[in-house]
């Protein structure tokens, strides 16, 4: 007979606990899962019935954690935290010449840099195993969360992230964003204003990606309402070829400008300055990781000889 620890923890049914409590939706916590609705109904009341005590609520249509359920979340993070801890601990006594290392870059991002590090890093590490994956925000930090990348490469401050406390940042540089144009107005201006960055239409990132809502929150703050978006595109040289071709605005990064501009638009820092930092994100210790210790020091020694971006410009 299994005990009452072998039924809350067995197959994948704190899995399902945890997708449920981040949807609340039956329907669409079975779709992520692969799984019909009834079968997850039928594992989450099993679990109530283990536990003995209601873990969701309803009203009207919308779904509610109980004070068990959030009882029961609170103690499945600790779970999960306890085991990724005990994972890291296990690797850190691995070689740093063997193994796998799972980075999650950005999609904003353009990774070319990052591409040619990663033929360098294998032709004087051949053992080590680079698995890098370009990823949204929300899917950076969920796999993050869930131990299943090693490194994230990402623009901060980030404040859609409100629990810093189990990771740590490396930064790799401090960048501008720059306003990108085709009016003659503005040629000689080294720096404009927000306000004066609304004459025209914009081609910017899809909403809920980093920069968009960096550009949203500084116009925000200066009570100046947002830019108005024709197109969005996830990648850089998308939104430059765009603004290029259809006399849009938009807004870059200064690495990105520096390496792929060329006097093809006009450029000017705003005021105020929207500035920000390209950055790893990762797990509190894995930096002690015998393999990712050695990533990270092989890399600033890479930037070290020819900075970022010397050698985005290189790279493309």
């Amino acid at each position: 007979m299994k005990t009452q620890q072998e039924n809350i923890f067995s197959s994948k049914t704190l899995t399902y606990f945890l997708q449920l409590a981040e949807t609340m939706s039956y329907t669409q916590a079975a779709q992520i899962l692969g799984i019909t609705q009834p079968a997850l109904t039928q594992q989450i009341k099993k679990l109530e019935r283990t536990v003995g005590a209601p873990l969701f609520y309803s009203v009207g249509k919308k779904l509610h954690l109980s004070d068990a359920g959030y009882t029961m979340l609170d103690a499945t993070h600790q779970i999960y935290e306890t085991l990724n801890q005990a994972a890291d601990e296990i690797q850190q006594s691995t070689s740093a010449t063997q193994g796998t290392i799972n980075i999650g870059i950005l999609a904003s991002i353009e990774d070319s840099v990052f591409t040619e590090f990663a033929v360098r890093y294998y032709q004087e590490n051949s053992g080590i195993k680079l698995s890098i994956h370009m990823l949204t925000r929300k899917e950076i930090w969920e796999r993050l969360e869930n131990n299943t990348i090693d490194l994230a490469v990402m623009y901060l401050p980030d404040d859609s992230i409100k629990n810093w406390k189990p990771y740590e940042t490396k930064k790799i540089l401090t960048e501008d964003l720059l306003f990108l144009h085709n009016n003659e107005r503005l040629q000689k201006r080294k720096r404009v204003r927000l306000k004066d960055t609304l004459s025209n239409k914009w081609v910017t990132y899809p909403p809920q990606y980093y920069l968009n809502d960096t550009i949203r929150e500084a116009y925000k703050n200066s009570m100046v309402d947002s830019p108005s978006s024709v197109a969005h595109f996830a990648k850089p040289e998308q939104l430059f070829e765009f603004a290029k071709k259809t006399g849009t605005y938009t807004a870059l990064p200064t690495s990105f400008v520096a390496a792929h501009n060329h006097g093809q638009l006009g450029i000017a820092l705003f005021e105020p300055e929207i500035k920000f930092d390209l950055a790893f994100v990762f797990r509190r210790g894995k930096d002690q990781i015998p393999r990712i210790d050695s990533f990270l020091k092989n890399f600033d020694r890479y930037i070290s000889q020819e900075d970022y971006v010397a050698r985005l410009k290189e790279s493309l």
